[in-house]
């Protein structure tokens, strides 16, 4: 199959993608960490402030959280042992050794560096394997719709898993191409990116068949006999094995994560969702349909599916991204930053979608009115997304002034326990270690080393008020402070 040239028009068009990629991801970018999902950026957060303070211990991370709510244990050093704290301590040391921007900031710009990897890698497959004019598109969607730009510029390993896995991508699509001596070095470059992908977040395995399919295009039938592709995988696989036998020393710093299968989370508890028509209705209408895609966009996305490619190598990835959906089904419907591991496949099948009005004279004939089309849906389904999605990065200045207020009148090393039902935002931003919930009685929190108990809620505030049994350090009409 003949590939296309990547020529300087094409780096010229990169560029300015990544500019305008660039642009959109810098705003707000300075906000305090208590956006959209603030709670679980905060966790992410916390384990590179704690390495700032006491030391960069990779196999030790710690975060704010010092309750049992999250893995069924008590944990009272904080530890946290999900995913290898790589993208942790990127922006940590960002901060502490060039300490121009905050620590927000840098976790921030390590998040949309990645997306920039992502997006300039789709681009060169896109004009490799389809066009330009598909590659066009599936960055300019990448790079400006809403849910895209917020997804990929939060505190959260997602994105920086995902630039290691398509570098993995580009490198082993370099090196099925090539039969030389710089062939050992793509293979090896692929090798020890997909492993990082894989310590950063295990959920990009799931981009394995990709992988396994460019092994198949180079060696054809004889890919279940070739060393190389078992080697891979074995030496990609073997530092996440490892991870995950030496983290199950320590269950206290695992949360629990069965339900990211199944169920999700309701106030009348885990209710079951695999396969439910109510996961399908919302996670592929109302998700991808609506917030990712404004409504309109997505019958852009239909169209790609649908489209004759000239290889496998686009169906994989979508393929790879639905086994991906289908099977953390209550993690992506409980969790909207689940959805981007998902984004290559929705910008690539854009931009094939889109380009596919303009290569089949049968849907369009007039080229002009064909443009003029496209453009109107994309910016109206832009601006669709937009009034959902501008809502996520706003925060809320009281919990701001509370948490000054805790940062006043209690000691670095207090420990406080808030009434935010789990949410450790509060513990971030007040910095201070401890529970995000009264799990447990006072007496017993105690004796356990908590100081304060920090509350909004009016009706307990006038409950310990009126049994006087632990002094009120502080009050007004947000919140008040009680000494255990």
């Amino acid at each position: 199959m003949k590939k296309n040239n990547f020529t300087l028009s094409d780096w010229l068009i990169f560029i300015v993608i990544l500019i305008i990629a660039l642009a959109f991801r810098l705003y707000k970018i300075d906000s305090p960490l208590a956006d959209f999902h603030s709670w679980r950026q905060a966790d992410t957060a916390a384990v590179a402030r704690n390495f700032i303070k006491a030391g960069f211990d990779l196999l030790h991370p710690q975060y704010d959280d010092l309750s049992s709510i999250q893995s069924g244990k008590d944990n009272p050093e904080g530890l946290r042992l999900v995913e290898f704290p790589l993208y942790n301590a990127c922006f940590a040391l960002l901060n502490k050794y060039l300490p121009i921007f905050s620590l927000e900031i840098y976790g921030r710009l390590v998040s949309t560096f990645a997306s920039l990897v992502v997006i300039g890698i789709i681009y060169y497959l896109l004009v490799k394997e389809a066009s330009r004019l598909s590659a066009v598109i599936a960055g300019l969607t990448y790079a400006t719709f809403p849910f895209f730009v917020f997804f990929s510029r939060v505190i959260l390993p997602e994105s920086s898993a995902l630039a290691c896995a398509f570098l993995a991508i580009f490198f082993l699509y370099i090196y099925q191409q090539k039969n030389n001596f710089w062939q050992v070095i793509y293979y090896f470059l692929a090798l020890i990116f997909f492993s990082t992908a894989l310590l950063i977040k295990p959920t990009t395995i799931f981009y394995a068949l990709v992988l396994f399919y460019l092994f198949a295009r180079k060696n054809k039938a004889k890919v279940f006999t070739h060393w190389t592709m078992y080697l891979f995988f074995i030496l990609t696989l073997l530092p996440l094995l490892l991870w995950r036998q030496y983290i199950q020393s320590y269950p206290q710093a695992i949360p629990a994560s069965e339900w990211l299968l199944f169920s999700v989370n309701t106030p009348q508890g885990l209710q079951k969702i695999f396969f439910r028509p109510s996961f399908l209705r919302w996670i592929f209408f109302e998700r991808i349909n609506n917030l990712i895609f404004g409504g309109f966009a997505g019958g852009f996305f239909l169209l790609g599916i649908v489209r004759k490619n000239r290889s496998w190598l686009f169906p994989v990835i979508l393929i790879a991204a639905l086994a991906y959906l289908l099977t953390f089904q209550g993690g992506n419907l409980q969790h909207a930053y689940y959805q981007t591991l998902i984004f290559p496949a929705l910008a690539i099948f854009t931009g094939l979608g889109v380009d596919l009005l303009f290569t089949q004279p049968k849907i369009f004939i007039n080229p002009f009115l064909s443009t003029i089309l496209v453009i109107a849906v994309l910016v109206t389904s832009w601006f669709f997304s937009y009034y959902q999605v501008r809502n996520y990065y706003q925060y809320s200045p009281d919990l701001l002034k509370i948490a000054k207020i805790i940062k006043t009148l209690t000691l670095p090393e207090d420990k406080i326990v808030t009434d935010t039902l789990g949410d450790t935002t509060l513990l971030y931003l007040s910095e201070r270690k401890g529970y995000p919930a009264p799990i447990e009685n006072f007496d017993r929190l105690k004796n356990k080393g908590l100081k304060y108990f920090v509350t909004m809620q009016t009706d307990v505030i006038h409950s310990l008020k009126k049994t006087n049994q632990y002094p009120l350090i502080f009050e007004n009409d947000k919140f008040a402070i009680f000494e255990l």
